[in-house]
């Protein structure tokens, strides 16, 4: 058993072209594999290809060329994707269209009752997976009256409730407010480290990828960089370059550097950028 959860060989994809025009490759040869129980990040800007990658890990999309494998299973045999679709669960960056029931705890119940798994053992999960993101006291409320954070919660723990290995997010904090951001962040965080479920977190807040394990930059179908978040984000002129940003106590640790102060510039967070500029002389 390979201790790869996800691996892409010269993984290709291109979108069909209307007539007359080039197919669009939207995925241009990626390698890429990813741990069990690791927690990435893929950044870039709209239309790098990161979603287009995302859509691979549980075969919405096959390669048109190269191969994508999920737990050492290949997607584009159409044996194996009833297996893939257990093993990685996605949530969307919109959580008004992944709720379909208007209770709680039957909208969480929704997967695993597809999967024809036992009542009994449905009723254990939906509890289970409702604590593990801290919606147990909501489990019979109407879905439609919560808060962005709180439904994108949900949606998360209607995947935990189908038990994946691997769980994929596209953008899933686009539509929430700060606050409501805060709340799935630190849900997701809860799940990779205590659950030791692998993450694949799509996103475009730079402080969100801070958390990773690992950043994976995508531009033009291709990755450019790939390293811890200090490896990246101490690059700002690349990233800048490529049109993303890095988190701001980075960027500013970047600017007090270029004035002159000597700082460390792989900075990522407040508290970092405190202790620095008190050991100042």
């Amino acid at each position: 058993m390979s201790d790869n959860m996800v691996e892409c060989r010269d993984l290709i994809y291109k979108y069909a072209a209307n007539e007359g025009e080039l197919a669009k490759v939207a995925v241009d040869g990626v390698n890429l594999s990813v741990k069990k129980g690791e927690f990435i990040v893929v950044l870039g800007r709209n239309g790098s290809g990161k979603s287009t990658l995302a859509k691979h890990v549980n075969a919405l999309l096959l390669p048109s060329g190269g191969k994508m494998y999920v737990d050492g299973l290949d997607t584009s045999d159409a044996n194996n994707l009833w297996n893939i679709r257990n093993k990685a669960g996605m949530v969307f960056q919109n959580p008004d269209n992944q709720i379909v029931a208007t209770i709680v705890e039957e909208d969480v119940a929704f997967g695993p009752e597809n999967l024809g798994v036992e009542p009994s053992e449905i009723r254990a999960r939906v509890e289970d997976s409702l604590k593990k993101v801290d919606m147990f006291d909501y489990k019979r409320h109407a879905p439609h009256l919560l808060s962005g954070g709180q439904k994108q919660r949900i949606a998360i723990a209607g995947i935990l409730a189908m038990r994946p290995q691997c769980i994929v997010f596209d953008e899933p904090t686009a539509m929430l407010d700060p606050s409501g951001r805060k709340e799935v962040i630190k849900t997701i965080k809860d799940i990779n480290e205590n659950y030791g479920i692998t993450i694949i977190l799509i996103t475009h807040f730079m402080e969100e990828a801070a958390e990773a394990d690992r950043i994976i930059v995508m531009d033009q179908g291709s990755i450019k960089l790939e390293g811890t978040p200090r490896d990246i984000f101490s690059q700002v002129p690349v990233m800048k370059n490529i049109g993303l940003d890095v988190p701001q106590v980075t960027e500013l640790a970047y600017e007090l550097q270029k004035s002159g102060i000597k700082i460390d510039t792989n900075i990522l967070s407040i508290d970092e950028m405190v202790n620095a500029l008190c050991q100042l002389k």
